[in-house]
Parts: structure tokens; sequence; C-alpha cells
């Protein structure tokens, strides 16, 4: 019986103790250029379609992943242009071969 009490109150202890779940951050910003909406409707298939892509940017280039590979930008005249796609690829691959241009 003493046993029994001393689990219940660890159980008690250790579901008291832990902390909520935290609320996911939005992470969508204020504003949306009218390209850059249009770009992730087609990307997400109006919605049908979850994506998952990662982004980042080094110097003049601006470089995206995908499952499909990395698409590497150039800034050019106020806007970043395709340079090229890099099939299979990944961002820190794509990143480091591009590092030393």
């Amino acid at each position: 019986m003493r046993k029994l009490a001393v689990i219940a109150a660890l159980v008690a202890a250790i579901s008291g103790s832990a902390a909520p779940p935290k609320k996911a951050a939005p992470i969508a910003p204020p504003a949306v250029a009218h390209p850059i909406a249009l770009f992730l409707s087609d990307l997400s298939n109006e919605g049908k379609r979850q994506v998952t892509f990662r982004a980042n940017a080094m110097g003049t280039r601006f470089f995206f992943e995908e499952p499909a590979g990395v698409t590497v930008y150039k800034f050019v005249d106020g806007q970043y242009v395709k340079e090229a796609f890099l099939a299979g690829a990944k961002l820190s691959g794509a990143m480091k071969r591009y590092a030393s241009r």
C-alpha cells in the first residue's frame, strides 16, 4: 500500500512539474510582395501540397533548397536572378561551392 502511494506521488510530481507545451510563434512577415505571394501559392500548388524548403543568402547570392536540389540566385539590378540549379545538392554544399567565387 505504501509503495502504491509513493508511486502515485512520484507520478503526480513528475506530471505536475512538466512545462506546458510552448505555442509556435508565427513566422509570417507583416507584408509580402505580390510576386513572392504568387511564388508561394504556386509552390504549394494553391494550398494543396505542404512544402518544405530551406534558404540562405551569402554575399550577393541567395540559395533556395527544395527536395529536388538547390537553385542559386545572383543579385543583379536590385533583384535576385536565377544563376543555376544544382540537382540533388544540399544547401550547405551549394554554399560551399559558391563561397570562393
